[in-house]
């Protein structure tokens, strides 16, 4: 039985003749890209036969072209505007500089004649390629789509980018073709807002409607900022727009829906949203946030942590069994830190189920489970099957009734590693939160291991941050010990430049309460003891609050003495 092989291109002979590769593995590599979702080079490197430089400079010196290497070249200098980005993505090439009638483009694959040609018949100027890595151009490639506003509009992204996902299968389906949503303003009104707020790095997004107004806000750094007032004529059109790629149902208008979507941004990079309806006095009002997967896999020194804090924390995660509860209020940053945490025991030999009311953050290699109150998939039915599939580390995403918590707590005690969530002020206070529920006092103490609790304070904006005089006693009513005050740091004010669009701060940090749960600590929960007690004996046992832990952020110029304060009580 023959087969009809790809014919092998100009590069894949050229690897053979020099004997870099051999004919065999430079067929299989060819039949692999056959599919066209992949190209040559990108299969080759995925091979491990060869790395993307090696690959970059033996195209350099067997076709006689410059090599260049990208990490080397400021972006801010790249001529905008000059390539189609749909071309861009799909011939694998990025502008690099111009110099009269010739364009400079960055090419992974020179024999790639096609795409040297198109961009010749499209920009009307001499093209002169230069060899970079394939890797490097994609993730620049990807960085000058979104850098670029008008780059960003002329992406057009159509329903084939945003990939619907979620939505409740037994919802009636509607013919979307009979609902008026379609008209070519409000989808593209949708897609501008949805691609502004990635750039603009906005956390969520609330369409807002009024008696006399409609507006839309972006959460930025924690701070909502009005940047729309579109016509209140086209508030329903917006709404059902928004429920239609959501796959909710459009003609439910009377209670709360939720809902998911994906804008593919690139072939390295998609987004998704996680969509919120809401029925109001004057119409919907509409969140979307934005859940951002590579937010998963920053790794924890990202999130802000002190040394010691880590420290605990790791050797929490890394036991064999127990559990670990994160809390704080809703946007302080739990779910990211308890993906952190299981992107950091995501291994081949470890199972991991996670439990969720949605699952925000897609992960490979993690069992998620989507909670589906209406259908009886509780987070208490979830664990109960979990614990059937030869779990080793359960994530529940809230105990909110003592059923979930007596069957994550017994998970705990029979060999699982279990993650979950209360909304609690503070550690010691989530002791007692799990008391007041009925958890009986020895299965708190027998299971627990760790709680942190953290909230998200604006970072400085490293660019125009100034250092401010604040009053030696301001600081020690602000929770200061006099030893701290020994002239050895200088506290920092916000100022406000264009770095930081005139707020003075840029991104956000963590403010930790990593309280490991000890002998002593045990045995005041056994007698029934107070979040007080519990407080008292974390503080003899070195552990900072959060209020202490924002002051050491003061000390270190990431964030200001009024952020603390707006932030943590004392």
């Amino acid at each position: 039985m023959s087969t009809t092989t790809a014919p092998i291109s100009g590069l894949a002979r050229l690897l053979v003749q020099h004997g870099r590769l051999a004919e065999a593995d430079i067929e299989a590599i060819h039949g692999n890209a056959g599919d066209g979702k992949t190209s040559f080079i990108e299969q080759l490197i995925q091979s491990r036969k060869m790395t993307g430089k090696e690959v970059a400079e033996f195209s350099s010196q067997a076709f006689g072209y410059p090599l260049l290497d990208l990490d080397q070249i400021d972006d801010t200098y790249i001529p905008q505007g000059v390539l189609d980005p749909k071309l861009m993505s799909a011939q694998r090439i990025v502008p690099l500089f111009k110099r009269g009638t010739r364009l400079f483009i960055g090419i992974s694959d020179i024999t790639n004649l096609q795409a040297l040609e198109e961009v010749r018949f499209q920009t009307g100027q001499q093209i002169e390629p230069i060899v970079v890595e394939d890797g490097k151009l994609l993730v620049l490639q990807a960085k000058l789509i979104e850098a670029s506003g008008s780059s960003l509009k002329d992406l057009q992204v159509n329903d084939a980018d945003l990939e619907l996902q979620g939505g409740d299968d037994e919802q009636p389906q509607q013919d979307v073709a009979t609902i008026e949503v379609d008209d070519a303003p409000v989808v593209k009104y949708i897609q501008k807002i949805l691609l502004d707020a990635i750039k603009a790095e906005a956390s969520d997004i609330h369409f807002e409607p009024y008696e006399k107004f409609y507006r839309i806000r972006y959460r930025q750094d924690g701070i909502l900022r009005e940047v729309a007032q579109p016509p209140l004529a086209i508030k329903e059109k917006i709404a059902s727009r928004i429920k239609v790629i959501s796959k909710l149902d459009i003609s439910e208008k009377r209670v709360p829906q939720d809902g998911r979507m994906k804008l593919v941004l690139s072939r390295t990079r998609a987004i998704d949203f996680r969509v919120s309806t809401l029925p109001t006095l004057h119409g919907e009002k509409i969140c979307i946030r934005i859940l951002d997967p590579t937010s998963a896999t920053l790794g924890i020194d990202a999130l802000g942590y002190d040394a010691d804090q880590k420290e605990h924390l790791l050797n929490a995660i890394n036991r064999p069994y127990g559990m670990v509860l994160v809390t704080g209020p809703t946007g302080s940053g739990k779910t990211v830190s308890l993906y952190t945490c299981l992107n950091l025991l995501n291994v081949p030999g470890t199972n991991i189920s996670t439990a969720e009311d949605p699952a925000e953050i897609n992960l490979p290699g993690v069992n998620q489970v989507n909670v589906n109150e209406k259908a009886g998939l509780t987070f208490a039915v979830a664990l109960k099957a979990f614990l059937r599939q030869d779990p080793d580390v359960i994530m529940v995403g809230e105990i909110r009734d003592l059923e979930t918590a007596d069957i994550a707590i017994k998970a705990a005690q029979t060999g699982h590693m279990v993650f979950s969530t209360l909304h609690t002020n503070d550690a010691p206070t989530t002791l007692t939160r799990l008391l007041n529920m009925g958890v009986a006092p020895f299965n708190v103490a027998s299971s627990v291991i760790m709680i942190t609790a953290q909230r998200l304070g604006r970072r400085l904006c490293a660019a125009c941050k100034q250092p401010v005089d604040i009053p030696h006693e301001a600081l020690l009513d602000a929770g200061f010990k006099e030893s701290d005050l020994d002239g050895s740091w200088t506290p920092y004010k916000p100022v406000g430049c264009d770095t930081c669009k005139g707020t003075g701060y840029k991104g956000r940090v963590g403010i930790y309460q990593v309280m490991p749960i000890s002998d002593e600590m045990n045995r005041i929960i056994m007698k029934n003891g107070t979040a007080i007690d519990i407080a008292d004996q974390a503080r003899q046992e070195g552990v900072r609050d959060l209020r202490r832990s924002g002051l050491l952020k003061v000390k270190q110029g990431v964030t200001s003495l009024e952020e603390i304060m707006a932030i943590t009580n004392e």
